[in-house]
């Protein structure tokens, strides 16, 4: 059965979910977007996604054309109308269609987009194996360029350290802030572990304030785990006992190399395994119901 995408004010079939060739989101990048996941029948934290989409489009000055309330309810309904009791929503608000001018001004309606849908970041077998990753030469922008907690259309900077990965034949990339310190990764926050420590980027390192992040500062901390956010060099994290990485289409899931440094065994360990248990948990009974 064909997928059903919100557009507009209304659901369309899959082909005839198009957008102008003038839209601002595509000439530009200029727009924002939430990745959402929903498990066994709940949208995850749906309520923090919509804040955190507001908010970006609060800072870009573009006027989402619908509430808060009335938002969550076309996410809702977009898993409802496709029959999806576990899925990955994107939803994508962009400036609308202007001229080929920069002005945004002259783009007099928004674009909105919701699409219900299915994602594997990863295969099954790296959650078994873990994965490698590499520190890229691309650094994260300061947020005086662009803050990083906007989670803006421009994905750029995060392109470019991953083709730098894919380059490199790693899975993921770590990205440093200007001054050295690691930030995140192309598209998912880092946590490293020594003993019964969680230590995780500090948000003035220019990083996104992942809604799984969160949930697994939560779920640590619940579980008895020391959680602090931080600045640390890549010295600690070659040296950390695991590193895990989290994020809303990558849940959690571990790094046993590191530029070519082995994490702990090299394997995935028990703190990220016991994590992802109590974060799976935790996801069956905190969400918004279909």
């Amino acid at each position: 059965m064909s997928k059903r995408i919100f557009l507009d004010g209304k659901f369309v079939d899959h082909d005839d979910a198009r957008i102008s060739v003038f839209d601002h989101g595509y000439l530009y990048g200029d727009g924002v977007f939430e990745g959402i996941r929903a498990y066994s029948g709940r949208i995850f934290r749906l309520q923090a996604h919509v804040d955190r989409l507001f908010s970006s489009a609060k800072t870009l000055m573009l006027q989402i054309p619908y509430t808060k309330e009335k938002m969550t309810e076309l996410i809702v309904e977009a898993c409802r109308v496709n029959g999806l009791q576990d899925a990955y929503i994107r939803v994508v608000v962009s400036r609308g269609a202007g001229d080929l001018g920069l002005d945004p001004t002259k783009c007099p309606k928004p674009t909105v987009v919701v699409i219900a849908d299915s994602i594997a970041l990863y295969p099954e077998s790296l959650y078994r194996s873990g994965l490698t990753v590499c520190t890229s030469s691309i650094r994260r922008q300061r947020a005086e360029a662009l803050n990083p907690q906007i989670k803006s259309l421009n994905y750029l900077n995060s392109i470019l350290a991953k083709i730098e990965a894919n380059q490199r034949g790693c899975q993921e990339v770590v990205m440093l802030s200007e001054e050295g310190f690691v930030a995140e990764c192309s598209a998912d926050n880092i946590f490293i572990v020594r003993g019964r420590k969680l230590l995780t980027p500090a948000p003035h390192l220019g990083i996104l304030l992942g809604i799984t992040r969160d949930a697994v500062m939560d779920v640590a901390r619940a579980a008895g785990y020391d959680v602090v956010e931080t600045t640390f060099t890549r010295h600690e994290m070659w040296n950390a006992d695991e590193v895990f990485l989290t994020g809303t289409a990558a849940e959690i899931v571990s790094v046993v190399s590191i530029d070519e440094r082995v994490v702990g065994n090299g394997k995935p360990g028990p703190v990220a395994a016991e994590l992802q248990a109590a974060f799976r948990e935790l996801a069956k009974r905190d969400g918004a119901a279909i």
